[in-house]
């Protein structure tokens, strides 16, 4: 699934990184990034499942979670990523 992501390193009041996912299941996702991340950093992000998905509405999953691989990925960063916990957000 390519979806558009925002993450930042957990506990970090800085800015938001801008990615998009090429793969994501319930314990881990991978995404490229052009601003890189190193190996054991903790990431917080939001998944928006859009209604196309989910055949409803769009669902947004905050997750938090470890990095665990960094790799080149053609021009970009190409990030995999551990998911530790997530929970479902309130609909608007």
């Amino acid at each position: 699934m390519a979806l558009p992501l925002t993450l930042r390193k957990a506990g970090s009041k800085s800015g938001e990184l801008q990615a998009e996912t090429r793969d994501v299941s319930f314990r881990g996702l991978y995404f490229t990034t052009d601003n890189g991340v190193e190996v054991g950093t903790q990431i917080d992000f939001v998944l928006t499942l859009p209604k196309q998905i989910t055949l409803a509405t769009d669902v947004h999953i905050h997750c938090t979670g470890s990095v665990v691989r960094v790799e080149p990925n053609d021009g970009r960063t190409g990030v995999a990523a551990q998911i530790e916990r997530y929970e479902f957000l309130p609909q608007s």
